[in-house]
């Protein structure tokens, strides 16, 4: 997907005919933030799994 727009028909075109305009959104949310993490990735903005682990272990419940 080279622009939004042409993510957007992408979108339309994959999503049943019963789609909701949250399925829509949500299906854009969600391909936001991979475009967004494969583009940090790219640019070598990655973090060890470690120290991830680090980072959000207030939020985890063991």
């Amino acid at each position: 997907m080279n622009t939004p727009k042409s993510a957007l028909l992408e979108i339309a075109r994959d999503l049943p005919d019963n789609a909701t305009f949250d399925d829509i959104m949500y299906r854009l949310y969600v391909m936001t933030k991979i475009e967004r993490g494969l583009e940090e990735a790219d640019q070598g903005l990655l973090i060890e799994q470690e120290e991830a682990e680090l980072a959000m272990e207030k939020w985890l419940v063991v």
